[in-house]
């Protein structure tokens, strides 16, 4: 009687589990319509009125006028009048486990993340391991999240900048690190700061053999020139791309590798940096930035400039200070910590003029993106997220301002976060712009994009992986995420 009790009740919860899962694939595969919308399809066609997209098992199944599409019977309707529909959006440079595993990603990020209307990332250096099953389950449906790409971990000198890094101090550990990280399934690899010449041209090279682009920081040890003609696919940060258009470029780079000076005191190591930073600014060449930009364009090398890794912590001021910033509610109070450990460590014992020649740099540095896009040079929107001060999600609204306020037009600044990612990926043909037989990675909008570049934080929706998530299911993304920030 027990033995029969027992199956029974298993039957039952089988049945319960079965009932479960089929109600939430079936929740993924019902049609999708939006309909009466403005469609901004990023292809920088001008916006289409009254239009209705049709949706079906995570694709774009028709576009047209809504006066002729046909809904599908028993399609979720999503009524789209005085709205924007615009891609979805990508960040190409993230830490997605850089907040305390197997929570940090999964409970603050990635919801941010998707609440934000970012549905692609490019995750810039992390265990592999890690990044495969988070990849795995926001495939699967088990959480919902962005379409992930990665590089697993750094390739850097010794000792490295970051973890997890891989040392490679000479050519034959430069290739052995490439062919480990093909082996590994990496979408890219990832180069960092330290790296000697040795190491990274051969590293470069094996990359080329092995079918696989490389991207990351210039080594300060090369020029962005040098680093481009290598085939660098993509330079992160404007990482020496200021000091390759300087007439002093050799002179300040040979002063920069100096080693510290053992004993000196924290005031004149200060000294020597702002007469370094003043002397790169005054030195900026119109001939060598042609130069340089001669040089992208050749090799279409593209640049991630991460403009709020910029402004508030590589060159923060108390003015981008985000100490009393609202959304730190979203942040969890350990992270939160180190964050203000950072920014402590940026702000304390420096002067007025400091942050004044923090400033011209941020200044310049908008100034060779304004250039690098009017020479054609590709650009990508993305943030360091989640680097001291970056808050995931948010921050890349902060990116495509900054894009803007360098001179990119509003079409551009979305390209860079839609079709130009798509490109880079490699997957221009499933993502990217809105079109049928395309991922309908999309995101509605209660204001016109173009008319400013913030209204693209104004999200009525988001649909990602075959999820609708309207304005309340997105709010209660955020609200999780609040709640896990408080006890965390």
């Amino acid at each position: 009687m027990q033995s029969s009790l027992h199956g029974y009740w298993s039957f039952l919860f089988s049945l319960f589990v079965a009932t479960v899962l089929g109600a939430c694939s079936s929740t993924r595969d019902i049609p999708l319509a939006i309909t009466h919308v403005t469609l901004i399809d990023a292809t920088g066609a001008p916006p289409r009125a009254d239009v209705t997209v049709i949706v079906a098992r995570g694709m774009i199944s028709s576009i047209g006028p809504s006066s002729s599409i046909a809904i599908p019977p028993g399609a979720r309707v999503i009524d789209g009048s005085g709205k924007f529909l615009i891609p979805g959006l990508a960040d190409m440079h993230v830490h997605l486990t850089g907040a305390g595993e197997p929570n940090g990603s999964r409970e603050f990020i990635l919801p941010l993340l998707v609440a934000n209307g970012i549905t692609t990332v490019r995750d810039m250096g992390g265990s592999v391991e890690l990044l495969k099953t988070l990849r795995a389950e926001v495939e699967s449906g088990k959480r919902v999240g962005p379409r992930i790409f990665f590089t697993g971990p750094y390739l850097d000198g010794n000792p490295p900048s970051f973890q997890p890094s891989v040392v490679v101090q000479n050519a034959a550990e430069g290739k052995a690190a490439v062919d480990q990280l093909k082996r590994d399934g990496v979408d890219f690899v990832k180069v960092q700061s330290r790296l000697q010449p040795e190491a990274y041209f051969a590293i470069a090279s094996e990359a080329k053999q092995q079918g696989m682009r490389f991207v990351g920081h210039v080594p300060d040890s090369i020029t962005a020139a040098q680093a481009s003609d290598a085939g660098q696919a993509s330079l992160e940060h404007l990482t020496g791309v200021l000091l390759g258009m300087s007439e002093k470029e050799n002179e300040l780079r040979n002063e920069k590798m100096k080693p510290p000076v053992a004993g000196e005191s924290r005031e004149v190591t200060r000294n020597r940096d702002r007469l370094w930073t003043q002397t790169l600014l005054d030195s900026l060449s119109a001939q060598k930035t042609a130069v340089l930009l001669a040089t992208f364009a050749k090799n279409r090398t593209w640049n991630v400039p991460t403009f709020p890794t910029l402004v508030h912590i590589g060159f923060v001021t108390p003015q981008t200070d985000l100490a009393r910033d609202p959304r730190l509610k979203y942040v969890p109070s350990s992270v939160q910590a180190n964050w203000q450990k950072a920014t402590r460590e940026q702000l304390e014992g420096y002067s007025s003029e400091d942050f004044i020649l923090r400033e011209a740099i941020v200044r310049h540095s908008m100034d060779a993106v304004g250039k690098m896009n009017a020479a054609g040079i590709p650009l990508m929107a993305g943030t360091d997220t989640a680097a001291p001060n970056v808050i995931p999600g948010f921050s890349l609204h902060e990116d495509l301002g900054y894009l803007v306020r360098s001179g990119l037009t509003p079409m551009q600044a979305l390209q860079a976060a839609t079709v130009e990612p798509a490109e880079f990926l490699g997957k221009g043909a499933e993502q990217g712009t809105i079109e049928i037989g395309k991922r309908a990675d999309l995101v509605l909008l209660d204001a016109n994009p173009l008319d400013d570049i913030r209204n693209t934080q104004k999200i009525r929706a988001v649909v990602v992986n075959a999820t609708a998530l309207d304005r309340g299911k997105l709010d209660k993304l955020l609200s999780s995420v609040g709640r896990f920030a408080a006890t965390h």
